[in-house]
């Protein structure tokens, strides 16, 4: 389950729970549920909260709707099935980014440059610009594991990775610490240690270094 937060000052935004599901599972509401209440009670978070379960089909949805009936009545829960939705060019930004994941290998390259180009060039976001981007990402990661760095970086350039929350916090502290936390976030993300070390300003080896020592950190 992914979260986007609203910014700490922005008490009348809700946080967001999204859930992306590609097999059946009748059980998805009730641990989308459970996983929201924990989250809810070991953070006393102000602001409201929407949970949304993201499907390519229709038909993949198996899961049992019958003791959360009121969160989908109120659309405190909300469903989506790619595969019904109009084209990306037509949608909210949001919605158009999470049906990149069932977009056509041989679309998906150019619907990308589309997508953030239009992050970039838009005003009143209702998720930031940056978790957007994220978002882009990580789906692009999941979506073509074995991409060279070329291709990558034909749909996702440096330039926008830049704008991402894992980037900006390590330049806004503008500490060696801080680049060497955001080389794991980077790395999680599926970029390679080169790509990591150019975005951050670091030494290949310092970056290897750092993912050396969050693997032993792991195991400890």
């Amino acid at each position: 389950m992914v979260y986007f937060f609203p910014s700490k000052q922005d008490e009348e935004v809700p946080i967001y729970f999204v859930e992306v599901q590609f097999q059946p599972d009748t059980d998805i509401y009730l641990r989308l549920v459970s996983e929201i209440s924990l989250y809810l009670r070991q953070n006393k978070r102000k602001n409201s909260w929407r949970g949304v379960v993201i499907y390519p089909s229709r038909d993949t949805d198996k899961g049992d709707k019958q003791d959360f009936w009121e969160f989908f009545h109120s659309q405190r829960i909300s469903v989506i099935y790619l595969d019904e939705l109009g084209e990306a060019a037509s949608l909210p930004l949001g919605i158009a980014t999470i049906k990149l994941v069932i977009e056509e290998e041989d679309t998906a390259i150019s619907t990308t440059r589309e997508l953030i180009n239009r992050i970039q060039q838009s005003v009143n976001l209702q998720l930031p610009q940056k978790q957007l981007l994220e978002l882009i990402e990580t789906i692009l990661v999941y979506k073509f594991p074995k991409m060279s760095r070329k291709e990558i970086e034909a749909m996702f350039s440096l330039s926008a990775l830049k704008q991402t929350r894992v980037y900006q916090e390590a330049r806004e502290e503008g500490r060696f610490e801080a680049k060497l936390e955001a080389v794991p976030k980077l790395l999680a993300l599926g970029l390679t240690v080169e790509q990591v070390a150019q975005a951050l300003n670091l030494d290949v080896a310092q970056v290897q270094q750092a993912e050396q020592q969050t693997q032993l950190n792991e195991r400890l």
